[in-house]
C-alpha cells in the first residue's frame, strides 16, 4: 500500500505557508495585548491621574515596536524581505559559477 506522500516542493509550499501564518498570528496577538493593556492604561490615567498624562509613553513606545513587528510580517519593506536572502544566495552560487566556468 502506497500512501500519498507530497513532493518536496508541495512541502517547502507547506512550511512557508504555515510559517506566515504562526508570523501573522503573532502579529495579532501582538496587537491584542496593545490594545488592552493601552486601553486599560488610559482607563486608569485618566481616573486617577487626569493632570499627568503617562500612558502616552507606553503607547508609543510600544507602539513604534508593533509597527517593527507589522513592516516584518506583512512585508512592507521587501528589500530585505523573506526571499532577499535565498535570492541573495542564488546570486553568488550564480557568481562563483560563472568565475569558475570563464578560468576553465
Amino acid at each position: 500500500m502506497e500512501l500519498n506522500k507530497p513532493n518536496n516542493s508541495e512541502f517547502e509550499q507547506y512550511q512557508i505557508a504555515k510559517k506566515q501564518v504562526e508570523e501573522l498570528k503573532g502579529f495579532y496577538s501582538h496587537l491584542a495585548s496593545f490594545v488592552l493593556v493601552n486601553g486599560i492604561l488610559i482607563l486608569i490615567n485618566f481616573r486617577y491621574s487626569p493632570n499627568h498624562i503617562f500612558f502616552l509613553w507606553t503607547f508609543g513606545s510600544w507602539g513604534i515596536g508593533l509597527l517593527f513587528h507589522a513592516i516584518r510580517v506583512f512585508n512592507w519593506l521587501p528589500f530585505f524581505g523573506r526571499n532577499w536572502e535565498e535570492k541573495k544566495l542564488k546570486q553568488y552560487i550564480q557568481e562563483e559559477n560563472n568565475k569558475t566556468n570563464t578560468y576553465e
